[in-house]
């Protein structure tokens, strides 16, 4: 067979889909696939981080906020609890976007508009105005996670995909929880004003990084009967418990972090007195966990299979839940270590079931990844909204922890009911 004449498979041998991209362009030797495939997934990492990074960098300042707007609690949660409705509105929208139009010009304008609204963020006159900037960012911020995931979905098969996910976000996961960090520090010694000067920085160098360097990797169509086929495929998808039921684990998979991030702030910062940059450094404890869950998915989903880690992430996130409650109970006046460090395994749990539910789910359809995308994004993000403005409002008037743990152990369980019910059948 002569070189050339015949394109290789897009899935295994080359991450960059060569063929997809450019079909009039020579087959890349390993030695050029190499460094082009790590460039590739370091700019999906940038464009993934952003959104998550956006919304937990101001999660420290929330109680200063209250004050400095004289705004009530919940009005001020709303910066956190609307930012997520807003990415799941969007990935909703963006997802079926990028399948019909391509993922590269959607990517861009979603990190344009994230851009110019964190910008607009920094001169907010008052909560409201704040609360619209952040919905406004949340819509562009979640374009590179959805789309992320699609592009990733268009390289690779179902296994190599759950693999590549669970890559990314090994990586990913230090951006959300070093925001904190950074945030705490920006609000403690700048105000909360430098927390949107610093995304609209980074936007803004994501998107100049993405407009030099991000392919196309959607092969779609134009063709008059392009929408009908999409609304077919659209159907078929709506159609599928299992979809639902990947989606729902990523979904409820997630609750638990999303009520603690609600909720935990107020812990610390108000119930115990501590300061927003010390609740962020706290913070990074989850990530030990998490991190080594989402390594753990990219070096065993193709011996153990997607399901079977499924299973093993949402036991380990219910273990890790009733252990939260269990040394909070046991263990009184040491509140910062009974709360933090059971959210190891609990993270652990959810760096498991969190990349493997998103493969599933896109691995569908894969000829409409982007919508599959998009619509475990709406339900996840709508789930991470209602938990956590419900962290938040179970802590409001609370004397100590327990509620907010007893929510996320509540969480735990609804996912693997989700999974049991819909997934298996």
């Amino acid at each position: 067979m002569a070189r050339g004449r015949h394109p290789p498979a897009r899935a295994k041998l080359n991450p960059l889909g060569r063929p997809l991209l450019d079909p009039t362009m020579k087959e890349t030797t390993s030695s050029d696939a190499r460094p082009a495939r790590w460039r590739l997934l370091a700019l999906l990492i940038a464009m993934t981080g952003i959104s998550s990074l956006s919304l937990n960098i101001l999660v420290p300042a929330i109680p200063s906020m209250v004050t400095k707007f004289v705004a009530d609690p919940s009005s001020v949660q709303l910066t956190v609890s609307l930012y997520l409705l807003g990415l799941a509105v969007a990935q909703l929208v963006f997802g079926p976007l990028s399948d019909r139009f391509g993922r590269r010009p959607v990517v861009l304008a979603g990190l344009a508009l994230a851009t110019v609204a964190s910008t607009a963020a920094i001169f907010a006159a008052s909560i409201s105005s704040l609360i619209v900037a952040r919905v406004a960012q949340s819509l562009g911020a979640s374009t590179g996670q959805t789309i992320g995931r699609a592009i990733i979905r268009d390289l690779y098969d179902r296994e190599h995909a759950a693999s590549m996910i669970g890559l990314v976000t090994s990586v990913v996961v230090l951006m959300p929880m070093a925001a904190p960090l950074i945030g705490g520090i920006l609000d403690t010694f700048f105000g909360w004003e430098s927390i949107f000067v610093f995304t609209a920085a980074l936007s803004f160098t994501v998107f100049a990084w993405a407009l030099l360097a991000l392919p196309e990797t959607h092969t779609f169509s134009a063709t008059p009967g392009g929408w009908a086929r999409f609304r077919a495929d659209l159907g078929a998808l709506a159609a599928s418990p299992r979809f639902f039921g990947y989606a729902l684990c990523a979904g409820f998979g997630s609750a638990p972090f999303f009520s603690f991030l609600g909720g935990a702030p107020h812990v610390v910062v108000t119930m115990l007195g501590h300061t927003s940059a010390e609740y962020g450094l706290w913070f990074f404890v989850p990530s030990i966990g998490f991190m080594a869950g989402n390594f753990a998915v990219s070096r065993l989903t193709g011996r153990l299979g997607i399901d079977a880690l499924i299973w093993w992430g949402i036991a380990l996130t219910i273990a890790g839940c009733l252990l939260n409650v269990v040394v909070y109970v046991a263990f009184p006046g040491w509140d910062m270590s009974t709360i933090f460090l059971p959210q190891i395994l609990i993270s652990f749990g959810n760096g498991l079931l969190l990349p493997t539910s998103v493969a599933g789910a896109v691995s569908i359809r894969p000829q409409v990844a982007g919508t599959a995308s998009g619509l475990t994004g709406f339900v996840q993000m709508a789930i991470g909204a209602a938990a956590a403005q419900l962290g938040g409002l179970v802590i409001a008037h609370a004397t100590g922890a327990m509620p907010l743990l007893l929510l996320m152990l509540a969480f735990g369980v609804a996912t693997g009911v989700a999974v049991f019910s819909l997934v298996r059948r």
